[in-house]
């Protein structure tokens, strides 16, 4: 383990601000000095946002759970026929977002499963619909694996599937699909799934028609810190060649009802590095979220102190993490947000996806 003596060099980087290593994220990771690690990360949160902390009042949106391929960390996907499987219709989608407006949701985050059946055109008029009911609310749709499911569905490139997205009223991507890149990892939790490299080509083709997108990583199964490094690496070495990731989203992993599920996940602890870390690294990275659905409230509200500087928003009715076991919290409201922010010390700053301020809350 490293000691604190052995974080100094690693200290004065980060006070100088020159970039971390491989080396040095390795280190931070195997360190048990969680307080020195955070003090560090929020020293560079404080330095880019002071005490702004970020939230947004949006809806999450999965309008199937079927999908062919088979990810042993998954508890939301079903299979074809299979029980429990649903899609959703255009009109069910739509009147779903409706409470959401009416709730005054800024964002809908559209993410599902790879439907054998469905065609593209679904996914257009969908689109279409919400923008056409909706048209002051902002679009955040589909992941990178997603994106590549299109194209295997329609045998069109990768510019014809962007372009009709664009047309049909897409604003922004999500970042998830990432999970783990390096390939040792991939090839056992999500062998069948879009690879690392693909991801990273679409995440790149997306910035370039200007549109922007997130970034993830799910730790706390099976893989180890060097994972973890080279993981963060990869994004921040795409965001030095696009700048069009915003945020950077480390996912904890819930083992339950999964292939993994005699696995315990990541402690508290681990995560807490794990954002201090993801901060420290991705120093191209404007933001980075502790996401409270995932980590838990009291949780996410420590992690602010590590690095973190935006909680996500109030989501209403999450359903992938609730599927393994019902482990999470559905929904945040308003004022709960404001309240885990400013209990931390923090100004909350409502936002829309672009991070541009809605309404400033006082302490």
């Amino acid at each position: 383990m490293s000691t604190l003596t052995e974080l100094l060099d690693i200290e004065e980087k980060v006070i100088s601000g020159e970039r971390l290593s491989f080396e040095d994220g390795l280190r931070l990771f195997q360190s048990d000095d969680l307080a020195t690690i955070g003090r560090l990360a929020n020293s560079v949160r404080r330095r880019r946002h002071g005490k702004r902390t970020y939230f947004n009042i949006n809806r999450h949106l999965n309008p199937t759970n079927v999908c062919y391929w088979d990810c042993g960390f998954c508890a939301f996907y079903r299979k074809l026929g299979q029980e429990g499987a649903y899609t959703l219709s255009i009109e069910q989608c739509v009147e779903a977002v409706a409470k959401a407006s009416e709730a005054g949701a800024t964002e809908v985050h559209i993410v599902g499963g790879l439907h054998p059946k469905l065609p593209f055109q679904y996914y257009l008029d969908l689109l279409r619909a919400l923008k056409l009911a909706f048209p002051k609310i902002h679009l955040k749709a589909f992941t990178m694996v997603e994106l590549d499911h299109f194209k295997r569905i329609t045998h069109k490139t990768d510019e014809y599937v962007i372009e009709k997205l664009l047309e049909a009223g897409l604003d922004s991507c999500p970042g998830g699909g990432a999970e783990i890149f390096h390939e040792e990892v991939r090839s056992k939790i999500c062998k069948h799934k879009t690879s690392a490299e693909r991801w990273l080509e679409l995440a790149a083709k997306v910035h370039r028609y200007g549109i922007r997108s997130n970034a993830t990583m799910l730790y706390g199964h099976i893989e180890n810190y060097e994972h973890r490094v080279d993981h963060l690496l990869r994004l921040r070495a795409l965001q030095d060649e696009t700048g069009g990731f915003q945020c950077f989203i480390p996912l904890a992993f819930h083992p339950k009802d999964t292939e993994y599920a005699h696995l315990p996940g990541p402690s508290a602890v681990d995560s807490l590095k794990t954002v201090a870390v993801s901060r420290l690294l991705l120093d191209n990275f404007e933001h980075i979220k502790a996401y409270w659905v995932m980590l838990g409230k009291q949780l996410a509200q420590v992690a602010l102190h590590f690095g973190a500087n935006d909680l996500d928003g109030t989501v209403m009715e999450e359903r992938i993490t609730y599927a393994a076991g019902q482990v999470s919290e559905r929904e945040a409201k308003r004022n709960e947000l404001i309240a885990l922010i400013t209990e931390a010390g923090l100004e909350a700053v409502e936002r829309d996806t672009l991070y541009r301020p809605i309404a400033e809350v006082a302490r």
